[in-house]
């Protein structure tokens, strides 16, 4: 009982931190792509047409109710009597300078490929119709869906965060740049929008980052492209959307008069 305590009462310390960086970013690429050049960059939309007004709402609320899912994650690595036992350090002088500048990348490697997995589980026919059809409802996502997520798929989403904290040495400030990091790219990837360039999804290095075509594919097909950062995990397992290469070769080489927009 006195950790149900514990928690409400950081609660309102940890929520609004959590909620502001979603709102925060999800706002800005919504009012620029979706709002100021919404018809002058209607040609560059992955899929032609745009959500609907009760897509955007269903998106916003259970982006809220996850945010309540990361804050009991981010309360057991912080604040809870686990938090001793985690591997965070405060101290740079704790760990050698090089291994500081290489955790950023182990973070991203270790969420990449427990992402990969545990998204392939949750597209399970048992496990996706109590839990990841909320995220599948946006079959044209918004920069709202980043945490679109059912309360149980919420879980498995922020559990990456102990999973980390208590895997591996990581610093606090890693923690806020990684934080930082992956709600950027989240909204990214479901922005509806390609912003890497003509060619990238077959440069030497471009081919193994994911992309946002590779995940509205996703989204648009209901299963392959399960990766989060990286297409590594879709490569060698054979989970590559099949028409990756050509849609986002199309995608680059429309015009402003290539596309009739219906909004």
């Amino acid at each position: 009982m006195e950790i149900v305590l514990d928690f409400l009462e950081s609660l309102p310390r940890i929520y609004p931190k959590i909620f502001l960086r979603y709102a925060f970013f999800a706002t800005l690429c919504f009012v620029i792509f979706y709002v100021i050049f919404k018809k002058r960059w209607a040609y560059k939309k992955i899929q032609s047409k745009f959500p609907k007004h009760k897509d955007y709402i269903r998106e916003v609320s259970y982006s809220v109710a996850s945010v309540l899912m990361f804050s009991l994650m981010a309360f057991t690595i912080f604040r809870s009597p686990l938090t001793p036992y985690s591997q965070i350090y405060y101290d740079l002088n704790e760990m050698p300078s090089w291994y500081y500048y290489i955790t950023f990348f182990l973070m991203l490697i270790t969420h990449d490929t427990y992402f990969y997995w545990m998204h392939r589980a949750m597209h399970h026919p048992r496990i996706y119709r109590h839990a990841h059809l909320v995220h599948h409802k946006s079959t044209n996502p918004s920069p709202w869906a980043a945490y679109s997520f059912h309360p149980i798929e919420a879980f498995f989403e922020a559990a990456i965060l102990p999973i980390m904290a208590f895997a591996f040495p990581i610093h606090i400030s890693i923690f806020g740049i990684f934080f930082l990091f992956q709600i950027i790219y989240n909204v990214y990837g479901h922005l509806g929008y390609e912003i890497y360039p003509k060619g990238f999804h077959k440069h030497w290095l471009g081919k193994w980052i994911n992309t946002s075509v590779h995940h509205n594919l996703h989204h648009k097909n209901f299963h392959g492209s399960y990766g989060l950062y990286f297409t590594f995990w879709d490569r060698i397992m054979g989970t590559m959307a099949n028409q990756y290469d050509e849609t986002f070769e199309q995608l680059k080489e429309r015009q402003p008069e290539s596309i009739q927009r219906t909004t």
